[in-house]
């Protein structure tokens, strides 16, 4: 009765649609093996260019790349192997509804590879054949990963989505150089950029924080900059009426010498006592500047 139903609903299982359909992945893998292969060699020959160029920051860059097209490379020959097994012992579940343990792996890997291969119909239709012989729970399982579901971990780990680690870079950029003759300077270069990168960063982050550090709030800040503006305007008359003094008689040296009392002036408004303004903000002491600029200009008045 199972049968019949199975039969009336078009879920039986045919075992040549079968091995049709995984002949024509066979076919689909030669082709995708062959584009992997040729994109592994052409990000392998830009490693090389960079690594003669002396570039190697780029060379580890590009070893990625690398990494990625021997990844899928690699998958690409288990799936194969897979197909190949499973058209040769489809006797085995040909008449069963349970997975046999001998090909659990290779049913279980299919599926979950073809959730993460894209561009492959052909993988496609060999999960829908599985997941319709099998339950959907035993290809959910394979899809999400769950306790003893099967999947081969060699192909997990090369369809994972992390970035390769830096000693895998490393392991894959001194075999390059090896093949090509190309002697690397020293294996720590790069994590010391890397390690030096990071220091010059944390170095920035505490010079902003001690900044920050320096003023209260915002109004803080605000004062602490206009008083600063207030200086670059104080010694911009200061330049003015210094240009014109210069070029009068002792008369000249009076206005100058007034002009610095002013500034001085408006300086103490940091008092005598050194206390802070009303809004609680040091003033800037732009006696000590102005007395600089006058020695300054009092050694070019005597020249």
């Amino acid at each position: 009765m199972g049968k019949k139903l199975d039969a009336l609903l078009g879920r039986s299982f045919k075992a040549t649609k079968f091995k049709g359909t995984a002949s024509l992945a066979v076919s689909r893998l030669a082709v995708l093996k062959n584009q992997r292969r040729a994109r592994c060699s052409v990000a392998r020959s830009d490693v090389v260019q960079f690594l003669t160029n002396n570039t190697h920051d780029r060379a580890l860059l590009r070893v990625e790349q690398v990494i990625k097209e021997q990844n899928m490379l690699d998958v690409f020959v288990v799936l194969e192997g897979y197909c190949h097994l499973l058209v040769e012992r489809v006797s085995l579940f040909e008449h069963s509804k349970f997975c046999p343990e001998e090909l659990l792996e290779a049913v279980s890997t299919l599926i979950f590879a073809s959730t993460r291969c894209g561009d492959f119909p052909e993988l496609q239709e060999l999960r829908a054949i599985f997941t319709l012989r099998f339950g959907r729970e035993f290809a959910a399982r394979a899809v999400e990963l769950s306790n003893n579901c099967g999947v081969n971990p060699k192909v997990i780990q090369k369809l994972s989505t992390r970035m390769p680690s830096l000693e895998n870079k490393m392991k894959v950029l001194k075999e390059i150089a090896l093949e090509n003759s190309i002697e690397l300077p020293t294996s720590e270069t790069p994590v010391e950029t890397s390690v030096s990168s990071s220091e010059e960063k944390a170095e920035d982050e505490r010079e902003s924080g001690s900044l920050r550090g320096k003023y209260k709030d915002v109004a803080d800040a605000a004062q602490a900059a206009f008083e600063s503006a207030a200086y670059a305007a104080a010694a911009a008359r200061i330049a003015v009426e210094l240009s014109r003094s210069y070029s009068d008689s002792e008369g000249g040296v009076i206005e100058g010498n007034e002009v610095f009392d002013e500034i001085e002036m408006a300086s103490d408004g940091k008092g005598e006592n050194g206390s802070r303004n009303e809004e609680g903000v040091e003033p800037l002491d732009i006696s000590r500047r102005s007395i600089s600029v006058r020695t300054t200009w009092a050694r070019a008045r005597a020249q």
